[in-house]
């Protein structure tokens, strides 16, 4: 009852507005990414005016997506707007934009970590993708799913389940791409952009990270420094997805990537394929995620970051031993 509430009040801000603003976490991702497009698909459908926003870049493999032009990269926000919506965000700063402060604000979210800090709180652990949350709110708000938008909500469920990999992959999210697919979404075509168009560069800098693979019976690790960056002339997003190589080795239960920001600082993407919850890992360091993976950022130096994390995976890996021994 709650969760239709929940939809029913972020469809009557929606029918009661005019002018929106649809905006997502910084660093986007493919859910970021093909839901941005979407809600602003959905809502010209309904006849509102909307921006879309991003305080970092569109990753290369989404470029090709219906629309993507038309998302603006800003780190400030500006103009009268009856509502923001932000998806995927525990809160403003997540999305890194300035001038959202004082807003009326639509939250809409599937990560563990999410928070109802928001005029209106739509959070849905349990959705493989805040993607699929869009696509119930369009079904409920009657707009057609036109292949354009099809395709924008389905390179994002199938990028957030991690090819249908993911914990909090279902029956559900099945029938949701199966039916994006009847309403026009390539999946070939799709995959092709995803998984075959990476830029050198990212193929660089994974051969460096590679270099730096440890292993720890569950545990696996793997670093790239500044320097690997610029000898690789890597982007950031040519580091999405490399975690995935460590959490591939079999007997791994935990695995992290860790990367040497222009600051020092270090950021840190978790995966797990366990019974360790590295969104409650992330949020003790100040970021969030889902269950299964998460990230955050800790400072320099990258030997005290490592040292940090993995001491904390650990004492988890051994509690959870523990635990199981009980059981």
């Amino acid at each position: 009852m709650q969760k239709l509430n929940d939809i029913r009040a972020v469809l009557d801000a929606i029918q009661g507005g005019h002018r929106f603003l649809v905006a997502a976490h910084a660093r986007p991702d493919g859910d970021a990414i093909g839901s941005i497009l979407a809600c602003g698909l959905m809502l010209g459908q309904l006849g509102k005016h909307v921006d879309m926003v991003t305080r970092d870049r569109v990753p290369l493999i989404y470029r090709s997506l219906p629309g993507v032009d038309k998302i603006r990269q800003t780190d400030c926000v500006s103009g009268d707007y009856d509502a923001v919506i932000l998806l995927e965000c525990d809160g403003i700063e997540r999305t890194g934009l300035r001038g959202l402060e004082g807003r009326f604000i639509i939250n809409i979210d599937h990560h563990f970590s999410g928070k109802a800090f928001a005029g209106i709180n739509w959070i849905e652990n349990d959705a493989c993708a805040v993607a699929a949350m869009v696509y119930q709110l369009a079904m409920l708000a009657g707009v057609t799913i036109t292949p354009e938008l099809a395709t924008c909500l389905y390179i994002a469920v199938l990028t957030d389940t991690g090819s249908f990999c993911y914990a909090g992959t279902d029956a559900r999210a099945f029938d949701i791409a199966a039916d994006l697919v009847r309403r026009g979404a390539d999946p070939v075509s799709i995959a092709q952009h995803v998984y075959f168009s990476n830029p050198t560069s990212k193929m660089r800098i994974l051969g460096a990270a590679l270099s730096n693979l440890h292993r720890e019976g569950r545990l696996a690790w793997m670093w790239v420094s500044r320097e690997d960056m610029l000898r690789a002339a890597a982007a950031e997003e040519d580091c999405e997805g490399l975690v995935n190589y460590a959490i591939g080795i079999a007997g791994v239960e935990v695995a992290v990537f860790l990367r040497e920001l222009s600051d020092h600082r270090i950021r840190l993407s978790m995966r797990s394929k366990g019974e360790i919850n590295v969104a409650s890992v992330a949020e003790r360091f100040g970021g969030g995620g889902h269950s299964h993976a998460s990230g955050c950022t800790l400072a320099g130096p990258l030997i005290e970051a490592a040292s940090c994390i993995l001491n904390h995976l650990r004492e988890c890996l051994q509690a959870e031993t523990r635990e199981g021994a009980l059981r």
